[in-house]
């Protein structure tokens, strides 16, 4: 009956296509939802409609008709343009790859679903609990944002209302266009919001790969399934990277640009920095920032995983060795004496604190014991030790690894060029 069930659940995740009534139900109703479903050709129209008027239409009207040149000094935006352009960037950027992602791939195969198939329950659990998880990521980082960009809006309509242009009714006028002005900003920030979390939730996975392939230095493997399950893994790693090169690469360039942007408004002379004035731009800056965040650290975390093996290969390779060049009565042998004061401890394993509870198996600084090698010859450890050491794997960027060191380099670049620009705005040396 178990088995039964297995196939089952086998079957069912290696379809490559939608059902109606899938674990991918609710997730396309909510896509359908915000109008970003193109599955049918009603609903890819509806899409690229809504997407026009969301993101350049309503932005530009706000711009041009409702710039409020009457306000007072509390109520001018002369930030507006940076602000609009950002949020209209970024979101174009993600709406136009999350189009081609869904298009070329499907929904169910770009999320690799269809690949369920092959993995263990673990792994099967765990992702499918991380994508249930998704839409709540989203709404962490959506809803304080929108919070605060409402509660400007709101204040800003209704204690201007009188000055800011309006047709036939002001309050009539006035809700309408703050509804709509929120609407954009929202829908703007979650379709971008929406493909960072995609990427988290994709690296995830490969995240729970790469911990279920750990497993297998524990128990007695042979070679030639390490390694093919490795190059699986790779190919895995590849394909993400292809998908995502160029949204990541356009994300950091505009970001980039839009915060130096803000940066060189504020810092001219005779700007005006009250909080009235510059919130949006601290808004924008911060949902932009955050994103950007997601990507790196799920591309770093993956890429620091991944390159974990090598060190518990390597590690796997030198408890093999040493076991081999132990006499089989080492255990019934008085150990001598050790000369001097002893410093390092004998039992490197074991640790009394709980400071490593939260360790998966690539970080895991435990001896690997001896049944999980003891098949395999000293030239198949070494060959397999040599191909994780030549064959890095993690998310690249046009053959860039994403790891932490260019993480540090990125964020060394940006701090010189604020500071070239703080030097030539404000002085500083």
């Amino acid at each position: 009956m178990d088995a039964e069930r297995v196939s089952l659940v086998r079957k069912d995740f290696c379809r490559s296509k939608s059902s109606v009534h899938d674990e991918l139900h609710s997730f396309r109703s909510w896509l359908r939802w915000m109008c970003v479903d193109q599955s049918t050709w009603p609903t890819f129209c509806l899409s690229w409609l809504v997407f026009i008027i969301f993101t350049f239409l309503i932005p530009g009207l706000s711009h041009f008709f409702l710039a409020c040149s009457n306000c007072d000094n509390r109520h001018a935006r002369p930030y507006d343009s940076h602000v609009q352009l950002s949020l209209s960037s970024i979101a174009a950027l993600s709406f136009v790859c999350l189009s081609q992602f869904v298009r070329t791939y499907g929904l169910r195969r770009f999320l690799f679903f269809d690949k369920l198939c092959d993995e263990s329950e673990t792994v099967r659990r765990g992702y499918t609990q991380q994508f249930h998880n998704s839409l709540k990521i989203l709404f962490i980082f959506v809803a304080p944002c929108f919070t605060a960009e409402a509660a400007y809006k709101i204040w800003w309509y209704t204690s201007g209302a009188t000055a800011i242009p309006f047709l036939i009714n002001a309050m009539v006028s006035d809700a309408v266009a703050c509804t709509l002005e929120l609407a954009s900003w929202l829908y703007r920030t979650v379709v971008f919001f929406l493909v960072c979390i995609l990427f988290h939730l994709i690296c995830h996975l490969q995240i729970l790969r790469l911990q279920d392939f750990a497993e297998v230095f524990h128990v007695d493997s042979d070679v030639e399934s390490v390694l093919n399950e490795h190059l699986r893994i790779r190919r895995h790693l590849r394909i993400i990277s292809h998908r995502y090169r160029i949204f990541i690469l356009w994300a950091l360039i505009l970001i980039t640009i839009s915060q130096f942007t803000s940066l060189l408004d504020t810092t001219r002379p005779k700007a005006d920095l009250s909080i009235f004035k510059t919130g949006e731009v601290a808004l924008v800056s911060v949902s932009l920032l955050a994103g950007l965040m997601i990507l790196l650290r799920s591309a770093t975390r993956i890429t620091h995983k991944a390159q974990g093996v090598t060190c518990l290969a390597a590690k796997w390779h030198v408890c093999a060795t040493i076991e081999s060049f132990d006499p089989p009565d080492a255990a019934d042998t008085e150990t001598p004496p050790a000369v001097g004061n002893q410093v390092f401890r004998t039992d490197a394993s074991s640790s009394s604190d709980n400071e490593a509870g939260s360790e998966d198996g690539l970080d895991s600084i435990k001896l690997i014991p001896a049944y999980a090698y003891s098949t395999l010859s000293f030239q198949k450890r070494q060959a397999l030790v040599t191909y994780f050491e030549n064959n890095p794997a993690g998310i690249t960027v046009f053959g860039f690894m994403l790891d932490r060191s260019s993480v540090h380099t990125i964020v060394m670049i940006e701090m010189s060029l604020v500071l070239w620009l703080l030097g030539k705005t404000v002085g500083i040396s």
